[in-house]
């Protein structure tokens, strides 16, 4: 599969006020986005874990230190799950 690239561009004030590298700061900057697709169920955690450059697992553990949950089920989602429970 093609991998396509996003450009965010971004002055040296970002780096100096994160006291990132580089590098660090956009590896953060593709965890957040692949975090917030992932929170507004635009992706599945295998892709996000993929855009966040990372394993599921490490995905996972990521989300749980942020407070976003890994499985998030609507109202209706949770009671059609106990009904076909």
């Amino acid at each position: 599969m093609q991998m396509l690239s996003l450009s965010i561009p971004y002055s040296n004030d970002l780096l100096v006020s994160t006291g990132q590298s580089k590098e660090n700061l956009e590896q953060d900057l593709c965890v957040l986005l692949a975090v917030k697709l992932f929170e507004l169920r635009r992706l599945s955690l295998g892709k996000a874990a993929q855009i966040g450059g990372m394993s599921k697992l490490r995905f996972m553990e990521e989300l749980e230190r942020m407070g976003i949950p890994v499985i998030n089920l609507d109202d209706g989602q949770i009671e059609e799950e106990l009904r076909d429970a």
